[in-house]
């Protein structure tokens, strides 16, 4: 929790110096490539975490890594923090600036699994609903089928979920006949 939000200030940091630098699209690339580049390597993350590694060893493999791939800022920024003792935040750094990033271009997230891919008109009405809980007006929906929901959706807009499957529908029934707190209801 404590680098969640340390490492919310330090991209909120980057997103502040990139636009006052007149490079904030260079800077969400960047971003986007660390965050795949993390979240791809194991070694990198653990390399990242452990103390026992020093500081200049890492430094120079976040160069040999991102150099060249990245602008100039955004590699001092890499090597800012680890000088900084914050490198096991990095990881946390892209997701952050990511979100942040979204929100300052008012564009909404959010993900449907559903047991058949959606229609066009299906389509729709969930980034209508999308735009209505999240009240921003660009909204980017990511989809994926899963046969198992037999029925239904389940969407996530950022961390709230509405799940209308029909799994989860048998499931909470099956819970209710289970606990007999199903009643009756002709007598």
């Amino acid at each position: 929790m404590a680098d969640q939000r340390v490492a919310a200030r330090y991209a909120k940091s980057l997103l502040d110096l990139g636009r006052e630098q007149g490079v904030l699209a260079e800077v969400k690339q960047d971003m986007d490539l660390l965050a795949t580049t993390v979240a791809g390597s194991r070694d990198l993350r653990l390399l990242l975490r452990n103390p026992i590694v020093k500081h200049d060893k890492k430094q120079a493999i976040l160069e040999a890594v991102f150099k060249g791939k990245v602008s100039d800022m955004t590699l001092r920024f890499f090597l800012i923090m680890t000088q900084k003792n914050r490198e096991s935040v990095l990881e946390h750094v892209a997701p952050e600036f990511l979100i942040q990033y979204n929100l300052l271009q008012g564009i909404q997230k959010a993900e449907v699994t559903s047991a058949a891919p959606l229609t066009p008109e299906l389509r729709a009405r969930m980034e209508a609903l999308v735009k209505e809980r999240s009240g921003l007006e660009h909204v980017t929906l990511t989809e994926k089928v899963d046969p198992d929901l037999i029925g239904g959706f389940v969407l996530r807009v950022g961390d709230q979920q509405i799940d209308d499957s029909v799994r989860t529908g048998l499931r909470k029934l099956r819970t209710s006949l289970q606990d007999k707190t199903f009643q009756n209801q002709l007598g």
